[in-house]
């Protein structure tokens, strides 16, 4: 297919932690500010949090990165069993059908690394035929999805889980890399490719030095078309341990198509301690500039782990916010719904979640949701523990939740 290269469009936002883009007092919204108390509890008030921050040295107590070889347990259930929130029919798994293509034929041994990431190249739905058991399949190389292939779904099962064995980030989508073919001359708003995980697990994935639009992702980096997340599980995934923006050891979203949300339903990200999801920011989720809908979710035991901020202090790597969840940049939404947070960590700002809205537009949602024993060893903001926050008036809007120490 012959396409008129297109107009890629620069993340300026992405420059921020180099001081090359001034928006507001700290685009990425670092803190600063008179003291507050021992908690490092923000001295900001309402949703602009950022104006009393206050920054204490990072704690040397378990806010660094875990160690160990605990094996990944099985699929199982995933999310919050609590959450009722409900689903829309958009955010819903896929519905298979009879000419999804089959990896395996009934044997863990024929359910190979290779096998899934040739696979994804070729597109459509795909799913597992790997015995009556739970397995994990190792890749060795990034499964990378094609934008002139049909749309992918990868569906588990509940069975599968897929490894980065600790070396290389497990799923791709960028509709503009050049390397996985243009197919519009808007590279950065159009509606194809899209991906969806479902009843799957992503463990030990590894963008550590991925540098195309800013890295990160340690699981799965999506910029382009759609991306939905439906009943997964992401355990011990990593990305860059220091960098101001670089963020989602689980998962990094940029562009999407008309600014849509990206679903997040039902899915555990860390969910026990040791298999916590670790970046400089973002531990579960991360994203510039792109809108998450979290739905009957689990995020327990992730971290950021980065120091300086964004933009970075001076003499510092930069990064540390958002245990959990890492929202930056213009014009997105987070609605949290149905969802628990627990014992994430960060060491800057927001042990749960960071949003900072640059131009103080959009939503963010906490609704019949719990947040409880996120600290940070630096900042947030004042009344919303676990929290850093610079939006709209009037956000957050929270309703029928529980946010604690």
């Amino acid at each position: 297919m012959t396409t008129t290269r297109p107009t890629i469009p620069l993340l300026t936002h992405l420059l921020c932690g180099a001081g090359m883009v001034a928006v507001l007092a700290g685009c990425g919204g670092g803190g600063g500010g008179a003291a507050g108390d021992a908690a490092g509890t923000s001295a900001g008030t309402g949703s602009n949090g950022g104006g009393g921050a206050v920054v204490t040295p990072p704690a040397e107590d378990g806010t660094q990165a875990r160690t160990g070889v605990t094996t990944p347990a099985p699929m199982g259930a995933t999310g919050n069993p609590n959450g009722r929130c409900a689903v829309p029919a958009s955010a819903q798994a896929v519905s298979l059908s009879a000419a999804a293509r089959v990896i395996g034929n009934g044997t863990p041994a024929s359910c190979t690394g290779d096998a899934v990431v040739n696979a994804v190249a070729q597109g459509g739905q795909i799913r597992f035929n790997c015995g009556p058991d739970p397995v994990t399949i190792t890749l060795p190389r990034t499964a990378k999805v094609f934008n002139d292939k049909p749309d992918v779904v990868l569906d588990g099962g509940g069975k599968v889980t897929l490894s980065g064995g600790g070396r290389v980030r497990i799923l791709y989508q960028n509709t503009c890399d050049a390397a996985q073919v243009w197919t519009t001359a808007h590279c950065d708003n159009q509606s194809s490719p899209s991906l969806t995980v479902q009843n799957i697990g992503f463990d030990s994935g590894n963008a550590t030095g991925e540098t195309t639009d800013g890295g990160g992702g340690g699981a799965i980096f999506v910029r382009g078309g759609r991306f939905k997340v439906v009943n997964s599980r992401f355990t011990r995934n990593r990305c860059d341990a220091t960098g101001p923006d670089v963020g989602g050891a689980a998962v990094r979203v940029l562009s999407i198509y008309n600014q849509e949300s990206v679903p997040v339903v039902n899915s555990t990200f860390g969910g026990e301690a040791g298999m916590g999801n670790v970046c400089s920011n973002g531990g579960g989720l991360s994203s510039i500039g792109v809108s998450y809908t979290v739905l009957n979710s689990l995020f327990s035991h992730n971290q950021a782990i980065g120091r300086g901020q964004n933009p970075a202090l001076a003499g510092t790597p930069g990064g540390g916010s958002g245990g959990a969840i890492y929202n930056d940049g213009n014009f997105f939404n987070l609605q949290v719904c149905g969802t628990d947070m627990h014992d994430n960590t960060a060491v800057e700002g927001g042990g749960a979640i960071f949003y900072v809205s640059n131009d103080h537009t959009g939503l963010l949602s906490i609704t019949d949701s719990i947040l409880a024993r996120n600290p940070n060893a630096g900042f947030e903001t004042s009344g919303l523990p676990g929290m850093f926050v610079i939006a709209a008036p009037g956000q957050p809007v929270i309703r029928g939740s529980s946010l604690s120490r």
